[in-house]
């Protein structure tokens, strides 16, 4: 190891809510860790994100709970020990959208029967709401479905990442454009070069972790490795947004259940930079549009939302939509994962947090892993300076996004 050389314990690549989380607790921990990014802080799919916090009730529509549901139901209040200041990491700067989530079921007898089911088996996370403590836009006489509320906190994820990442730095880096890094095997643990033609750096950590998403594939690659596989998974999410003259009808967080296993539509509320209210659409209609153009996908989440909500006038909105690609561990059957994803093999740990909300189960995982790999904390040392990645843009924030 020449004098230049970085000792740390353990390296992180990627930098979105995975790779940050573990991140701050490892430091917590008094591991001399350190984060590599290409892009920005949450360019990947953190920045795509609602935000929500799942505590399992959507994957209990089947009337059965899943090992979805089972596997997420105590998130909610391990992120409110966190945005509590009650909890590592100290997240008490990120900026709450809602505090709980609401479900409504249609009038259709499949729909309301869905509603019951989950209610009856997420009964303890789950309350119904009469009409004065609804959204506005759930209050109208109209509506004859039920309508339940959620203990499920929706956050901002742009304030997330700041929260995360701020107290820490000094331990992140950008990694050189146009592939100017190298990782390789050493005998004593892993070498990691930024051939920055400023400052050329050199690391060397005893453990790599892999928590870069679709990244993922790209690093495995690098080192020589096929496994652990990675599927992608498209969604086709739509966002519309009214004006000053025509604004949307107040915030709704909300799932509106169908018929089927998966919510009908998952609807959060953000602003643009014009203090705009508009909505962020997934569940199904962005599940099943990953096979539509753009314009198709826009007609499609109008026509749901005119079903939806026909009191509604949406005649003067403004529409945009935003393909995603979730990277997740390869499943047998191209499936959606259960659960979280962590694979420790020869000193690389691969992780997949496939939700935001699993992201602190993840990060335990990861440092019982590292733990059981003998890795303690080492001596802490002064580290580099070098360009800092910044801070991903959230999708509804960029005008080239709306039609």
């Amino acid at each position: 190891m020449s004098d230049s050389s970085v000792q740390v314990d353990v390296a992180i690549f990627g930098g979105g809510v995975a790779g940050l989380w573990l991140l701050a607790r490892l430091r917590k921990l008094g591991y001399q860790a350190v984060l590599f990014e290409s892009q920005t802080l949450g360019a990947g799919q953190t920045r795509y994100s609602q935000g929500i916090v799942h505590g399992g009730t959507k994957y209990a529509l089947t009337g059965k709970l899943t090992g979805s549901s089972e596997s997420i139901a105590e998130m909610p209040a391990i992120w409110r020990a966190s945005l509590e200041a009650r909890s590592e990491p100290d997240l008490r700067n990120t900026k709450l959208l809602s505090s709980h989530q609401f479900m409504w079921s249609t009038g259709k007898l499949t729909s309301r029967m869905t509603g019951f089911f989950a209610s009856k088996l997420m009964e303890s996370r789950t309350a119904s709401v009469e009409d004065d403590a609804r959204p506005e836009v759930l209050r109208n006489h109209h509506l004859k479905g039920q309508v339940y509320r959620l203990d499920e906190p929706v956050i901002d994820v742009a304030s997330l990442i700041h929260s995360l990442a701020e107290p820490h730095r000094e331990a992140i880096y950008k990694l050189p454009e146009g592939g100017r890094y190298r990782i390789e095997k050493r005998e004593t643990g892993w070498q990691v070069e930024l051939h920055d033609a400023a400052q050329p750096l050199d690391f060397r950590a005893q453990k790599l972790v892999f928590a870069a998403g679709s990244g993922n594939a790209t690093l495995l690659k690098m080192i020589g490795r096929a496994s652990p596989a990675m599927q992608v998974r498209p969604l086709h999410m739509v966002m519309v947004r009214g004006n000053r003259e025509s604004p949307l009808p107040g915030e709704l967080y909300a799932h509106g259940l169908g018929t089927s296993a998966n919510p009908r539509i998952t609807i959060t509320t953000h602003h643009d930079r014009d203090g705009n209210i508009l909505w962020y659409m997934g569940g199904e209609i962005a599940e099943k549009g990953v096979l539509r153009s753009t314009d198709a996908q826009i007609a499609a989440a109008r026509r749901e939302l005119d079903e939806l909500f026909p009191w509604l006038d949406l005649g003067r909105a403004q529409w945009g939509v935003l393909p995603i690609d979730r990277a997740e561990p390869k499943m047998a059957n191209g499936g959606r994962p259960d659960n979280f994803s962590c694979t420790d093999e020869n000193g690389v740990i691969t992780a997949w947090p496939t939700k935001l909300a699993l992201a602190p189960r993840l990060a335990d995982t990861v440092i019982a892993a590292i733990q059981k790999g003998g890795v303690v904390p080492g001596p802490q040392t002064a580290l580099p300076r070098a360009p800092h990645p910044g801070y991903a843009v959230l999708p509804w924030l960029e005008d080239h996004r709306w039609s």
